[in-house]
């Protein structure tokens, strides 16, 4: 399991100019069940992906199809980690 970290480090207009293509993206990753939870940050600072993946290098992979990526909106921090303790509705993602 993957914590997503984004930062960005362009204005808030970039960000926003793609954020249409970005949540075509996230949609993407969601149908294929590799996302299970996303969001902006408070302040809007970047955003946050709870995702899953056979390793680091799979997440990357997908994450350098990120059009925030692509143009160099965001840099990423990946927080890999083992689940052992969820609340009942999320079990199956337990280690």
């Amino acid at each position: 399991m993957f914590i997503v970290l984004l930062h960005y480090i362009k204005p808030t207009s970039e960000v926003d100019r793609l954020v249409d293509e970005h949540r075509q993206f996230l949609a993407r990753y969601y149908a294929s069940g590799h996302f299970l939870m996303s969001g902006p940050q408070e302040p809007r600072e970047g955003g946050v992906i709870l995702a899953q993946a056979r390793d680091k290098a799979e997440i990357e992979a997908i994450m350098r199809q990120d059009p925030f990526h692509r143009e160099a909106i965001a840099e990423y921090q990946f927080v890999e980690f083992i689940p052992k303790f969820t609340v009942a509705g999320l079990a199956q993602y337990k280690a």
